[in-house]
């Protein structure tokens, strides 16, 4: 049949509105675009002339998912300005409530949104009925990230307790040690759940990518460290707008964010792991190990075994931390604002979360610039896709389009940061 059309209307699973046109003439793919058509919610803009101090609650909103992504890299482009630099137990903290945050969106994305795609399922409700213990324990592991980005966050959803300079309150050993047993059975369900994933059938289907990423002296990143790639790039975040820019795209209200000079890029767990997995903490690694998945892993479809492995790591480490905490004498310092710019990254679940702002002597905001992890996949997100139908086009509409809305899953996009659909045409001549 030399013309075809494949048309999903509703696809859940992913975040946002958009669609996707993938054209084929000839036996050849000639066009794909994923269109993303949500209106643009100028947060950016919502931001100037506001107090600094402000920035972490307003960003939060940004994400139901990952706020902490987004209140951490704001935080830090603040602290970037003021000239003040967090260490110690305050660091640490951060670190656990971003351990937090992976762990519940790790579980959110492996079990409700991705394994029904593997295991040939429409929806995870669908897929309990099967598998009853399998989503049962994804969503007692959800809760145990959410109770801990509730304890000390402040709440579930857009926490309230971390600011600029510390938090608002300070946790007691006494109160942090209660966490400590459903870690530990967090950790042990993360284990099964690299074990579980990796038995999944996976297309064959590996790219060159590159891939960027933060990346630490002495631990796996979470909210610090060097932009890095696997091509020789190697820079501290205030230069990150001297290698990477963002392109406005006629099928997309979305920006489209590049490499200067290389083109698209990959963000996100398959991007941290490649770059970092020397810097997994052991029981990461042996879990790693154990399905043989190797220290570099190329395939998109694959990176739902990585956010299993990196759930493993964020339980470790919550342990780690809560295991040495000592409270500190004062939850927060004091930070005078000055006239500066700022700069802040961050690994967010879904990969690097860029920001930068210029505030003046008053502490008033005057501009703003935000980059999600989603704005710097969307283009190899479609080169994905691209290459997926190319090599794929022998396959019936219906696989063929179950495949392509499962390629694109592989990143969780955070179209809006809370996406509902996604309708898919493919047009053959």
């Amino acid at each position: 049949m030399r013309s075809r059309t494949i048309k999903v209307d509703m696809l859940a699973r992913v975040e946002g509105e958009g669609g996707l046109f993938v054209k084929i003439k000839n036996r050849s793919v000639v066009d794909v675009k994923l269109r993303i058509f949500e209106p643009p919610r100028f947060f950016e803009a919502f931001l100037r002339d506001r107090d600094f101090q402000e920035a972490p609650d307003i960003t939060a909103r940004i994400c139901g998912i990952c706020p902490i992504a987004y209140q951490m890299s704001s935080i830090h482009a603040m602290e970037s300005a003021c000239g003040v630099k967090i260490e110690g137990t305050l660091r640490e903290l951060r670190r656990l409530l971003y351990c937090g945050e992976w762990i519940e969106s790790h579980a959110l994305h492996i079990y409700l949104l991705h394994a029904p795609d593997f295991l040939g399922y429409e929806d995870a409700i669908r897929m309990a009925k099967d598998y009853p213990d399998a989503v049962k324990q994804g969503l007692k592991l959800k809760k145990i990230g959410n109770d801990l980005v509730t304890f000390l966050g402040g709440r579930e959803i857009h926490p309230i307790n971390a600011r600029v300079g510390g938090f608002y309150k300070a946790p007691t050993r006494k109160e942090l040690m209660a966490l400590v047993e459903p870690l530990k059975w967090a950790q042990e369900a993360a284990v099964e759940t690299v074990k579980l994933v990796a038995t999944f059938n996976f297309p064959d289907f590996e790219q060159d990518y590159e891939f960027v990423a933060l990346r630490h002296p002495d631990e796996y990143p979470l909210c610090e460290g060097r932009l890095v790639s696997n091509r020789g790039l190697d820079i501290d975040i205030v230069d990150y707008e001297k290698h990477f820019e963002e392109q406005h795209i006629e099928h997309s209200t979305s920006l489209h964010s590049v490499h200067i000079g290389s083109g698209a890029y990959h963000v996100g767990p398959l991007a941290r792991y490649n770059l970092n997995y020397d810097r997994l903490t052991p029981a990461a690694r042996r879990a790693a190990e154990t399905v043989k998945l190797g220290e570099v892993c190329k395939n998109p479809f694959k990176s739902i075994i990585v956010r299993s492995v990196e759930t493993v790591f964020a339980c470790e480490e919550a342990l780690r931390i809560i295991n040495q905490y000592e409270p500190p004498e004062k939850s927060y310092i004091d930070i005078t604002p000055r006239a500066g710019v700022g700069y802040g990254c961050t690994e967010a679940p879904r990969g690097i979360l860029y920001h930068r702002y210029r505030i003046d002597d008053s502490g008033n905001i005057k501009e703003a610039k935000i980059v999600p992890p989603t704005s710097q996949n969307q283009k190899i997100i479609e080169s994905d896709l691209y290459q997926f139908v190319k090599n794929n086009m022998a396959l019936s509409n219906d696989k063929l389009t179950w495949l392509c809305e499962q390629a694109v899953r592989n990143y969780d996009p955070c179209i809006s940061c809370s996406c509902h659909f996604l309708k898919l045409h493919i047009e053959q001549e």
